[in-house]
Protein backbone atom coordinates (compact mmCIF):
# COMPACT_ATOMS: atom_id res chain seq x y z
CA UNK A 1 0.00 0.00 0.00
CA UNK A 2 1.42 3.41 -0.89
CA UNK A 3 1.58 6.12 1.81
CA UNK A 4 -1.54 7.87 0.46
CA UNK A 5 -3.69 4.78 0.01
CA UNK A 6 -5.52 4.82 3.35
CA UNK A 7 -5.35 2.14 6.04
CA UNK A 8 -5.28 -1.65 6.11
CA UNK A 9 -6.51 -3.02 9.44
CA UNK A 10 -5.89 -6.65 10.36
CA UNK A 11 -7.77 -7.94 13.41
CA UNK A 12 -5.52 -10.31 15.38
CA UNK A 13 -8.18 -11.05 18.01
CA UNK A 14 -9.55 -9.32 21.11
CA UNK A 15 -8.26 -5.69 21.06
CA UNK A 16 -5.17 -6.37 18.92
CA UNK A 17 -5.31 -4.72 15.50
CA UNK A 18 -2.40 -4.22 13.12
CA UNK A 19 -2.78 -0.90 11.30
CA UNK A 20 -0.78 -0.30 8.13
CA UNK A 21 -1.25 3.42 7.65
CA UNK A 22 0.91 5.77 5.64
CA UNK A 23 3.45 2.96 5.23
CA UNK A 24 3.80 2.65 9.04
CA UNK A 25 2.71 -0.41 11.05
CA UNK A 26 0.99 0.23 14.38
CA UNK A 27 -0.23 -2.51 16.72
CA UNK A 28 -2.97 -1.89 19.28
CA UNK A 29 -3.04 -3.64 22.68
CA UNK A 30 -0.97 -6.69 21.68
CA UNK A 31 -2.03 -10.09 23.01
CA UNK A 32 0.09 -12.64 21.14
CA UNK A 33 -0.31 -15.89 23.06
CA UNK A 34 -3.02 -18.52 23.52
CA UNK A 35 -3.60 -18.12 27.25
CA UNK A 36 -3.61 -15.33 29.80
CA UNK A 37 -4.01 -16.38 33.42
CA UNK A 38 -7.54 -17.82 33.75
CA UNK A 39 -8.43 -16.82 30.19
CA UNK A 40 -7.98 -18.97 27.10
CA UNK A 41 -8.05 -18.12 23.43
CA UNK A 42 -10.60 -20.05 21.41
CA UNK A 43 -8.84 -23.18 20.20
CA UNK A 44 -10.13 -22.69 16.64
CA UNK A 45 -8.44 -19.29 16.21
CA UNK A 46 -4.99 -18.52 14.81
CA UNK A 47 -2.44 -17.24 17.34
CA UNK A 48 -0.28 -14.47 15.91
CA UNK A 49 2.77 -15.10 18.10
CA UNK A 50 5.07 -12.98 15.93
CA UNK A 51 4.24 -9.67 14.30
CA UNK A 52 7.16 -8.45 12.23
CA UNK A 53 8.40 -4.88 11.79
CA UNK A 54 6.01 -3.04 14.09
CA UNK A 55 6.87 0.66 14.18
CA UNK A 56 4.93 1.48 17.37
CA UNK A 57 2.44 0.05 19.86
CA UNK A 58 -0.75 1.90 20.81
CA UNK A 59 -1.57 0.86 24.38
CA UNK A 60 -5.00 1.92 25.62
CA UNK A 61 -4.62 0.84 29.27
CA UNK A 62 -2.85 -1.68 31.49
CA UNK A 63 -5.46 -4.36 32.16
CA UNK A 64 -3.80 -7.70 31.51
CA UNK A 65 -5.85 -8.51 28.41
CA UNK A 66 -4.54 -5.29 26.82
CA UNK A 67 -1.03 -4.86 28.26
CA UNK A 68 0.42 -8.37 28.30
CA UNK A 69 4.11 -8.22 29.23
CA UNK A 70 5.25 -11.35 27.33
CA UNK A 71 3.51 -10.08 24.19
CA UNK A 72 5.01 -6.60 24.53
CA UNK A 73 8.49 -8.02 25.06
CA UNK A 74 8.08 -10.27 22.04
CA UNK A 75 7.81 -7.16 19.85
CA UNK A 76 11.27 -5.94 20.81
CA UNK A 77 12.34 -2.38 21.49
CA UNK A 78 9.53 -0.45 19.80
CA UNK A 79 7.94 2.83 20.94
CA UNK A 80 4.81 2.50 23.04
CA UNK A 81 2.26 5.32 23.06
CA UNK A 82 -0.05 5.37 26.08
CA UNK A 83 -1.67 7.54 28.73
CA UNK A 84 0.95 9.55 30.70
CA UNK A 85 0.39 7.85 34.07
CA UNK A 86 1.31 4.48 32.50
CA UNK A 87 4.75 5.56 31.30
CA UNK A 88 6.60 4.87 34.57
CA UNK A 89 5.26 1.29 34.60
CA UNK A 90 6.51 0.74 31.06
CA UNK A 91 9.88 2.19 31.97
CA UNK A 92 10.10 -0.08 35.02
CA UNK A 93 9.65 -3.09 32.74
CA UNK A 94 12.15 -1.70 30.22
CA UNK A 95 9.70 -1.35 27.38
CA UNK A 96 10.25 1.31 24.74
CA UNK A 97 8.03 4.32 25.34
CA UNK A 98 6.84 6.94 22.90
CA UNK A 99 5.23 10.20 24.02
CA UNK A 100 2.76 10.12 26.90
CA UNK A 101 1.70 13.74 26.37
CA UNK A 102 -2.07 13.90 25.97
CA UNK A 103 -2.60 17.46 24.78
CA UNK A 104 -0.97 17.41 21.36
CA UNK A 105 -0.32 15.19 18.37
CA UNK A 106 2.64 12.82 18.67
CA UNK A 107 4.59 12.05 15.50
CA UNK A 108 5.23 8.35 14.97
CA UNK A 109 6.89 8.88 11.59
CA UNK A 110 6.70 11.53 8.89
CA UNK A 111 3.04 11.80 7.91
CA UNK A 112 1.68 9.58 10.72
CA UNK A 113 0.68 11.00 14.10
CA UNK A 114 -1.35 10.04 17.18
CA UNK A 115 -3.49 12.06 19.59
CA UNK A 116 -4.68 10.69 22.94
CA UNK A 117 -8.42 11.18 23.48
CA UNK A 118 -10.92 10.49 26.21
CA UNK A 119 -11.83 6.97 27.28
CA UNK A 120 -14.02 6.29 30.34
CA UNK A 121 -12.81 3.03 31.84
CA UNK A 122 -12.56 3.19 35.62
CA UNK A 123 -13.98 -0.25 36.36
CA UNK A 124 -11.76 -2.92 37.92
CA UNK A 125 -8.90 -0.67 39.13
CA UNK A 126 -5.65 -2.55 39.67
CA UNK A 127 -3.55 -1.94 42.79
CA UNK A 128 -0.33 -3.12 41.13
CA UNK A 129 -0.53 -1.19 37.84
CA UNK A 130 -1.47 2.40 36.96
CA UNK A 131 -5.04 2.79 35.78
CA UNK A 132 -4.68 5.43 33.07
CA UNK A 133 -6.99 4.73 30.12
CA UNK A 134 -7.07 6.45 26.76
CA UNK A 135 -8.44 6.25 23.27
CA UNK A 136 -6.41 7.41 20.29
CA UNK A 137 -6.84 9.18 17.00
CA UNK A 138 -4.39 8.28 14.26
CA UNK A 139 -3.86 10.46 11.17
CA UNK A 140 -1.95 9.30 8.12
CA UNK A 141 -2.34 7.97 4.62
CA UNK A 142 -5.10 10.48 4.00
CA UNK A 143 -7.39 8.91 6.63
CA UNK A 144 -8.28 9.20 10.32
CA UNK A 145 -8.61 6.13 12.56
CA UNK A 146 -10.19 6.16 16.02
CA UNK A 147 -9.01 3.41 18.36
CA UNK A 148 -11.51 3.71 21.20
CA UNK A 149 -9.72 1.46 23.69
CA UNK A 150 -12.01 0.22 26.45
CA UNK A 151 -14.63 2.82 27.25
CA UNK A 152 -18.24 3.46 28.04
CA UNK A 153 -20.24 5.98 26.03
CA UNK A 154 -19.37 9.60 26.76
CA UNK A 155 -20.37 12.94 25.23
CA UNK A 156 -16.89 13.85 23.96
CA UNK A 157 -17.28 11.31 21.16
CA UNK A 158 -19.05 14.07 19.25
CA UNK A 159 -15.81 16.07 19.34
CA UNK A 160 -13.58 13.51 17.65
CA UNK A 161 -13.89 14.84 14.06
CA UNK A 162 -13.14 18.33 15.37
CA UNK A 163 -10.06 17.07 17.22
CA UNK A 164 -8.92 15.16 14.13
CA UNK A 165 -9.58 18.05 11.78
CA UNK A 166 -11.38 15.61 9.48
CA UNK A 167 -14.12 12.95 9.56
CA UNK A 168 -13.39 9.58 11.20
CA UNK A 169 -12.78 7.12 8.37
CA UNK A 170 -12.40 3.98 10.50
CA UNK A 171 -13.38 3.36 14.13
CA UNK A 172 -12.08 0.38 16.10
CA UNK A 173 -14.88 -0.11 18.65
CA UNK A 174 -15.16 -2.67 21.45
CA UNK A 175 -18.45 -4.56 21.33
CA UNK A 176 -18.05 -7.34 23.90
CA UNK A 177 -15.59 -8.89 26.33
CA UNK A 178 -14.08 -12.12 27.61
CA UNK A 179 -17.17 -13.17 29.55
CA UNK A 180 -20.88 -13.49 28.72
CA UNK A 181 -21.66 -10.32 30.73
CA UNK A 182 -19.95 -6.92 30.54
CA UNK A 183 -18.71 -4.98 33.54
CA UNK A 184 -19.06 -1.17 33.70
CA UNK A 185 -16.70 0.79 31.50
CA UNK A 186 -17.36 -1.30 28.39
CA UNK A 187 -19.64 -1.10 25.38
CA UNK A 188 -21.87 -3.79 23.97
CA UNK A 189 -23.13 -3.84 20.38
CA UNK A 190 -25.88 -1.27 20.90
CA UNK A 191 -23.62 1.18 22.74
CA UNK A 192 -20.90 0.77 20.11
CA UNK A 193 -23.43 1.58 17.38
CA UNK A 194 -24.30 4.77 19.26
CA UNK A 195 -20.57 5.56 19.55
CA UNK A 196 -20.28 5.23 15.78
CA UNK A 197 -23.17 7.66 15.36
CA UNK A 198 -21.69 10.17 17.80
CA UNK A 199 -18.28 10.10 16.11
CA UNK A 200 -19.67 10.13 12.58
CA UNK A 201 -17.42 7.22 11.60
CA UNK A 202 -17.65 6.09 7.96
CA UNK A 203 -16.49 2.53 8.65
CA UNK A 204 -16.32 0.46 11.85
CA UNK A 205 -14.31 -2.62 12.80
CA UNK A 206 -15.75 -4.25 15.95
CA UNK A 207 -13.12 -5.58 18.36
CA UNK A 208 -12.80 -6.87 21.95
CA UNK A 209 -14.98 -9.93 21.42
CA UNK A 210 -14.90 -13.38 19.84
CA UNK A 211 -11.50 -14.40 21.17
CA UNK A 212 -11.10 -15.08 24.91
CA UNK A 213 -13.13 -17.09 27.38
CA UNK A 214 -12.65 -18.30 30.97
CA UNK A 215 -10.68 -21.52 31.32
CA UNK A 216 -12.87 -24.61 31.52
CA UNK A 217 -15.79 -23.11 29.62
CA UNK A 218 -17.38 -25.84 27.46
CA UNK A 219 -16.33 -25.43 23.82
CA UNK A 220 -19.89 -26.25 22.74
CA UNK A 221 -21.15 -23.14 24.57
CA UNK A 222 -19.02 -20.37 23.09
CA UNK A 223 -21.57 -18.70 20.81
CA UNK A 224 -21.65 -15.75 23.23
CA UNK A 225 -18.06 -14.94 22.22
CA UNK A 226 -18.89 -14.31 18.56
CA UNK A 227 -22.49 -13.06 18.75
CA UNK A 228 -21.59 -9.43 19.58
CA UNK A 229 -19.95 -8.82 16.19
CA UNK A 230 -23.03 -9.88 14.24
CA UNK A 231 -25.38 -8.07 16.62
CA UNK A 232 -23.28 -4.95 16.21
CA UNK A 233 -23.64 -5.05 12.43
CA UNK A 234 -27.43 -5.21 12.82
CA UNK A 235 -27.52 -2.48 15.46
CA UNK A 236 -25.33 -0.18 13.37
CA UNK A 237 -27.45 -0.71 10.28
CA UNK A 238 -30.52 0.41 12.25
CA UNK A 239 -29.06 3.79 13.25
CA UNK A 240 -26.37 4.76 10.73
CA UNK A 241 -25.17 4.56 7.15
CA UNK A 242 -21.69 3.62 8.41
CA UNK A 243 -20.31 0.31 7.14
CA UNK A 244 -19.61 -2.46 9.65
CA UNK A 245 -16.73 -4.77 8.74
CA UNK A 246 -16.88 -8.06 10.65
CA UNK A 247 -13.91 -10.18 9.52
CA UNK A 248 -12.81 -13.42 11.12
CA UNK A 249 -9.81 -13.24 13.41
CA UNK A 250 -6.81 -12.77 11.13
CA UNK A 251 -8.92 -11.05 8.49
CA UNK A 252 -8.21 -7.58 7.14
CA UNK A 253 -10.14 -4.62 5.78
CA UNK A 254 -8.78 -1.76 3.67
CA UNK A 255 -10.27 1.71 3.89
CA UNK A 256 -9.17 4.07 1.12
CA UNK A 257 -8.71 7.78 1.58
CA UNK A 258 -11.88 9.66 0.61
CA UNK A 259 -11.71 11.46 -2.73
Amino acid sequence: MSPADGVRATWLGHASVLLDIGGIRLLTDPLLRPRLGPLRRRHDLPVHRHVDAVDAVLLSHLHHDHADLPSLRRLGDVPVVTEPSNVAWLDKHRLGVGDGASDDWHSIAPGVEVLLVRADHEARPMPHRPNGATGMLVRGGGVVVWFAGDTSLHPDMHLLPQLAGAPIDLALLPVGGWGPRLSPGHMGPQEAAEAAVRSGARHVLPIHYGTLHPSGWPTSRLAWTTDPGHRFADDLRAVSDAVAHVPAVGGAVTIRAPR
